[in-house]
């Protein structure tokens, strides 16, 4: 029997976000109800106006500060289950202490919440990393979900401000991780709900969040546009660049499929699990992108590298492997192509004038 199922009332944090939106449509497509928490009114608007046609199923409010205690304390009152997706993903913070306390106050804070109001919850998923699973190494590796980050803490701990970005935002999901895997543990004898943790690797594909111009795209979707869909960036890149670099990746309606799989497959319970299409270099995606029939009609020139230099070369290495074997065997997750996600994510390009 499925852990939760339509048309049970879930709860969305953050909403608004890239991958939060199409979870939030997601849940609706299958019949579920939402109640979807963002940071302010304005960000409530776009988030009503895309899924208009949902009516009633789809409830919108204001959760400022989710790291503020008992930020989440009304909004679980009356869910069946929880999607926490709210986390910041950036690399431009400072101080490690940007990322890492509303990744970790937020994730232990919706825990909180759930076990003092949260009566009907019976499952948390919550949107994690493989940040949180890999570590850099001279020879490739494959990861499973048995695996933590360690190198990234230890980074962090020994450099602080000057630990490099990304050490700073894996560190920060390692440790929201750790802190609501302990959460679920000391509160075991009380809890009646279950948590699974999700953990993709790079983001890519078409957005329904609210966006202005390219800039506005965040940080994984942005690497996407810079690299694949404008070549004056991507030429600074250099064609070694485009080859050489990327590791794993996953489509975003993959990952929000993968969020209502996991509320509803009973098995998904108290697991994390990795969900990634597969391997990538640059190169992958402008081939594509290139080979797309009709061409598309962007504002910029598409990139063109060194065409074949890609995933197929024999010299081609990838230091980052993941094994998906658990996301096949629990959530019977089907996988967007290289050539199915660039397809729809330059169609959004056009559609929007990019």
């Amino acid at each position: 029997m499925p852990a939760v199922q339509p048309p049970c009332k879930v709860l969305v944090t953050g909403a608004n976000g890239y991958i939060a939106m199409w979870v939030v449509h997601e849940f609706l497509e299958q019949r579920y109800s939402v109640r979807g928490t963002v940071r302010s009114a304005k960000k409530a608007e776009h988030v009503q106006k895309q899924f208009a046609e949902y009516g009633d199923k789809l409830e919108v409010v204001v959760v400022e500060d989710i790291t503020k205690e008992g930020a989440f304390d009304e909004v679980v009152k009356d869910v069946d289950a929880i999607a926490h997706t709210a986390s910041p993903f950036h690399l431009n913070a400072r101080r490690p202490e940007e990322l890492i306390e509303p990744a970790v106050k937020g994730t232990v804070g919706i825990l909180q919440s759930a076990l003092k109001y949260g009566a009907s919850v019976k499952r948390v998923v919550i949107t994690s990393s493989v940040g949180a699973i890999i570590r850099d190494e001279p020879t490739p590796i494959t990861f499973t979900e048995k695996d933590w980050d360690q190198q990234s803490l230890d980074l962090v701990n020994k450099l602080g401000e000057k630990a490099p970005s990304i050490a700073k935002y894996r560190a920060s999901k390692t440790l929201a991780e750790m802190a609501a895997w302990k959460f679920v543990e000391e509160h075991k004898q009380e809890i009646n709900w279950d948590v699974t943790f999700l953990n993709p690797p790079f983001v890519f594909g078409p957005a329904i969040h609210e966006l202005t111009d390219p800039a506005s795209l965040n940080t994984s979707a942005k690497m996407f546009y810079d690299y694949v869909a404008d070549a004056s960036k991507a030429e600074a890149a250099g064609n070694d660049f485009l080859a050489q670099s990327g590791t794993c990746w996953v489509d975003v309606r993959d990952v929000a499929k993968a969020h209502c799989l996991s509320l509803e497959k009973q098995e998904a319970g108290g697991e994390r699990i990795i969900v990634s299409s597969g391997l990538f270099k640059w190169q992958d995606f402008i081939d594509a992108a290139n080979a797309l029939s009709p061409p598309p009609q962007l504002s910029k020139p598409i990139p063109k590298g060194q065409p074949g230099s890609g995933t197929g070369h024999p010299d081609t290495v990838h230091l980052v492997i993941f094994d998906t074997s658990k996301s096949d065997r629990v959530l019977g997750l089907k996988y967007r192509t290289i050539e199915t996600t660039t397809k729809d994510t330059f169609a959004d390009y056009q559609a929007r004038g990019w």
